[in-house]
């Protein structure tokens, strides 16, 4: 379609001079003499330039501008300015009323064609872009309420209750961050006498991770069968996996080659009965041992983050735990979560914190790790995920 060009001005003679010279150019042109004029004329033919001439009788070609972009009849509609006077206060006042440009009586026919093309140049650039930032908003409200479903059915995961296990006390803390990210954990049970408990961090942020955290929760699901609690034929008819194990099933079933991510997990297999626990830690934050004297033991065994597809060996190791010991897990959220002066919350901070709580129950504990990084941040957004899992030992209870 032709671009259609608007010419205000007084004089007939212009008129007639430009629309000769736009129309062999290939434009649409109409004419007003005046202003009244214009705003009809602009308003039925929505123009995509105007030329318009600033001395006219009644109305100017600055008052004209002015109206014209009040009545909304500018949107995107650039305005070149016709005048014989070269005064550099004009122009100013020009574009100051909503001009785009400007050209000076007597004009040359090949400056005429320049500005005008220059002008509807930039103007198909502009729409274009507002196409183009439509359609990206239009995506990115779609991209929204896929992260929000996203988000629903990753947290959906999450333990709505722990297990009632007399020997244990166990309090959990989930704290999103503004982007979806790729934090798990579970907490369930193996048999009668044996609780698991993962803590999952997928590396970066949005759908990809999530779909990963959602992968290895399930194949994590202690009935399964696939990794932590495999068949057998022998009575009882199942075997416990040993943690190093899963480490090894999952390095070899989530190989970075394939999904273009890595995860960092803790795994832990605690004797409900004995207080014996049993973990490998692949590159995680290590969970801590708080013992009753405020001692704290690092779980730091293991290997290198899930994905290297079975290059590297993973350790276990075995601890014992005694009445009154608490084991707290956590995702590097929260000890890497920055406030809004550049501040690390740290782990030197992140210990000395859990070190002074020692003589807290669980739920208590986390509410005040919680407290201390919320008064930390100051308001902050999290950058990650925040995750936390506190349990207490409090010895065989029949």
């Amino acid at each position: 379609m032709k671009e259609k060009i608007l010419i205000v001005d007084d004089s007939e003679d212009i008129r007639v001079l430009l629309r000769r010279i736009l129309a062999n150019a290939g434009y649409d042109v109409s004419e007003a003499a005046g202003g009244e004029e214009a705003f009809s004329r602009a308003g039925a033919i929505k123009p995509d330039l105007i030329l318009l001439d600033i001395v006219m009788p009644g109305m100017d070609g600055f008052a004209v501008c002015e109206e014209l972009g009040r009545k909304g009849l500018l949107t995107d509609v650039p305005v070149i300015f016709l005048s014989a006077r070269s005064d550099t206060a004009d122009k100013v006042r020009g574009l100051g009323a909503g001009g785009s440009d400007y050209i000076t009586k007597p004009f040359d026919k090949a400056e005429v064609l320049a500005r005008v093309e220059n002008q509807l140049k930039i103007r198909r650039l502009t729409c274009e872009l507002k196409r183009s930032n439509a359609k990206l908003t239009e995506k990115q409200a779609v991209l929204d309420e896929d992260l929000r479903a996203a988000a629903g059915i990753q947290q959906s995961l999450l333990p709505r209750s722990v297990p009632d296990i007399k020997s244990l006390a166990i309090a959990w803390k989930f704290m999103p961050s503004h982007v979806i990210g790729g934090d798990i954990f579970n907490v369930f049970r193996l048999d009668e006498d044996h609780v698991g408990i993962y803590m999952i961090d997928v590396s970066g942020h949005g759908v990809p991770s999530a779909l990963i955290t959602v992968s290895v929760s399930q194949i994590l699901q202690p009935n399964s069968g696939r990794v932590t609690k495999a068949r057998t034929y022998e009575p009882p008819g199942y075997r416990i996996t040993s943690p190093g194990r899963v480490m090894e099933a999952l390095d070899s079933e989530y190989p970075m080659e394939r999904f273009g991510k890595y995860f960092t997990i803790v795994y832990l297999i605690i004797n409900t009965r004995t207080g014996s626990l049993t973990y490998s830690n692949a590159a995680h934050p290590s969970p801590l041992i708080m013992r009753g004297d405020g001692t704290l033991e690092p779980l730091d065994k293991g290997g290198t983050i899930i994905g290297l597809d079975g290059r590297l060996p993973f350790e276990e190791e075995e601890k014992s735990l005694r009445k009154g010991d608490r084991v707290v897990l956590f995702t590097d959220g929260a000890v890497e979560y920055c406030n809004n002066s550049g501040e690390f919350f740290g782990e030197d901070r992140f210990h000395s914190l859990l070190s002074g709580l020692r003589n807290e129950g669980v739920e208590a504990l986390l509410d005040a790790v919680v407290a201390a990084i919320e008064d930390f941040g100051k308001g902050a957004e999290f950058q990650d995920d925040i995750t936390l899992v506190a349990l207490e030992y409090r010895g065989n209870i029949e």
